[in-house]
């Protein structure tokens, strides 16, 4: 059984309401149970109550098989025989791809860092800064249940209002290349630098 990029999109966009609607609200219940209780609680808990369901039903049907006297089998017989063993290509690939990600990655952080381009880290360390006001006024898991609710409306909301959005953000856009050129052409430095990566 493998999640692929459509149903993902399908999760998001809504398309199915009952099941976007089930993701989203477990999600939200483990996030906000992580709110107050700590990690292993809310693992140790949501484990016993899947337990204590799964139990109950098997007992249910196991009950019902002898009352009338007939033989199905296990209840969980399709999800017994499923393969849920990790394809050893797919991880590879997967491993590859976040190799290649952590290695991008790291080597912006390494130019930004070290001042490659004078626009490029004013630009980082004013990012920096305003992230020190978000960590300020909430802490991680507050920011990981917005993304989540971001997550599940953003999507809906931009493919409602599409046409509108696509307007604001090309104008936006606009604004800060403008600014962006008028402050690499007043600071020598980001000239240089530009004039390097050119080369």
């Amino acid at each position: 059984m493998e999640l692929k990029r459509e149903d993902l999109e399908a999760l998001v966009y809504w398309r199915d309401p009952k099941k976007s609607g089930i993701v989203f609200g477990g999600v939200m219940v483990v996030l906000l149970s992580l709110t107050f209780f700590s990690f292993i609680s809310v693992v140790a808990n949501l484990s016993l109550l899947a337990l204590a369901a799964t139990f109950c039903f098997r007992v249910y049907k196991s009950v019902q098989q002898v009352i009338q006297k007939t033989s199905d089998g296990h209840p969980f017989k399709e999800i017994l025989e499923m393969d849920l063993a990790l394809p050893a290509e797919k991880v590879r690939t997967t491993s590859d791809l976040a190799v290649t990600h952590i290695n991008a990655v790291v080597s912006e952080l390494r130019r930004l860092f070290l001042v490659e381009d004078f626009v490029d880290s004013i630009k980082f360390g004013f990012c920096l800064w305003m992230l020190t006001y978000l960590g300020s006024w909430f802490n991680g898991m507050t920011l990981i249940i917005l993304g989540v609710v971001g997550l599940f409306t953003l999507p809906k909301v931009y493919e409602t209002n599409k046409v509108v959005i696509d307007e604001k953000i090309a104008l936006v856009s606009g604004k800060i290349n403008e600014i962006t050129a008028k402050v690499k052409a007043a600071i020598p430095i980001g000239k240089k630098a530009e004039e390097k990566k050119e080369q």
